[in-house]
């Protein structure tokens, strides 16, 4: 089974309200049925801080978050993980303000997790930042998780429908 790092992005989606926004629609409709037909033949994990973030917010909305993060198993955060993020930061691959975004990263490449899941395109699947964030991870000897959208992880194709 493949190893996936689940970021928050992923369990927002999955739990909140319907979007009247065509393509956050899409996207939990999309996130919806990889959670209930996909997720069962891979190994999921998440951080704290996952957790961190699945806490903020509506009450209720956290309740449902926080509950389908007990199903997934948690990684501890090791002291590497922060200095991996701190490099991330400071070498100007990710700015200051997506400091949580580069520990989500970290992580999962500490762990040597294979796919870390998102929806986060600004900074984590972004095409124009993860040819640098690959390169420097490899440089430091780790193995980056291949980011991806849950639509790519599940190899959606719409042109035959």
């Amino acid at each position: 089974m493949a190893s996936i790092y689940v970021e928050t992005s992923v369990i927002s989606l999955l739990t909140s309200g319907l979007s009247s926004h065509v393509v956050s629609l899409s996207r939990q409709m999309l996130t919806r049925e990889w959670w209930a037909d996909y997720r069962s033949s891979h190994d999921l994990f998440v951080s704290q801080f996952v957790y961190d973030e699945a806490s903020r917010g509506d009450v209720e909305l956290s309740r449902r978050r926080l509950e389908i993060l007990g199903e997934l198993t948690t990684l501890e955060i090791r002291p590497e993980v922060f200095d991996v993020a701190s490099k991330l930061v400071s070498s100007g691959i990710l700015p200051e303000k997506a400091r949580l975004d580069a520990l989500h990263i970290s992580i999962a490449s500490v762990y040597a997790v294979e796919y870390l899941l998102t929806w986060n395109c600004k900074h984590i699947a972004n095409a124009h930042i993860l040819p640098s964030l690959y390169r420097m991870l490899e440089g430091l000897g780790l193995s980056p998780p291949l980011v991806c959208t849950v639509e790519e992880m599940m190899g959606y194709d719409d042109s035959f429908e």
